[in-house]
């Protein structure tokens, strides 16, 4: 692969060209191009069992369930979300079929290194989105699942889960219930 010749300061253009040839991911956040980390097998795992709930829960419904392999574009900001649901038509930015600007439920997996751009950073810049009505931030070193809802007055509401084996995942943008458990199917969370 070409490498990337340092700069402090890229454009759309130049990140989506570099995007395009490299044999890895990365972000885009107004300039600055980030490569992305590989994630961890506790990671991975949880990733698959939250699409493949998500997918069986929207099945029946005008709503698809995509993977961490399709862009979603804010502002000046490119990213790769764990998971994306877009209900209708996907909305492409600039006819790119690799980036869409419409996802409806947005979830991103929490990893120590990840966790305070996630909650932060990246929220602030999923709200711009006009289609952009639920966040939901799945630990992966502990059973906790937080799910942020868009609210009529414009606010954020917070409902956290914890209890791994009773607790039901509500996702109102969709409306479906999904059981917390189903997020961490087989997973085997380390003591201490």
């Amino acid at each position: 692969m070409e490498a990337i010749k340092k700069k402090s300061h890229y454009t759309i253009e130049e990140y989506l060209a570099a995007e395009a040839k490299a044999e890895y991911k990365s972000e885009y956040y107004n300039g600055e191009i980030v490569a992305m980390a590989g994630g961890s097998p506790m990671h991975s795992r949880i990733s698959v069992k939250t699409t493949s709930a998500l997918d069986n829960a929207l099945k029946g419904k005008n709503c698809n369930t995509y993977n961490s392999d399709l862009k979603v574009q804010t502002g000046k900001v490119f990213v790769y979300p764990d998971a994306s649901v877009v209900c209708g038509e996907l909305e492409y930015y600039e006819d790119r079929k690799d980036i869409i600007t419409n996802p409806i439920l947005i979830v991103e997996i929490l990893s120590p290194s990840t966790s305070r751009y996630d909650k932060a950073d990246k929220f602030m810049r999923y709200r711009q989105l006009d289609s952009f009505r639920e966040y939901v931030l799945i630990q992966s070193t502990h059973p906790q699942i937080d799910v942020y809802s868009y609210q009529s007055d414009g606010t954020w509401s917070l409902k956290p889960y914890t209890n791994l084996e009773n607790d039901i995942i509500q996702l109102t943008s969709i409306e479906v219930k999904i059981p917390m458990s189903a997020f961490y199917d087989e997973v085997e969370f380390s003591e201490g």
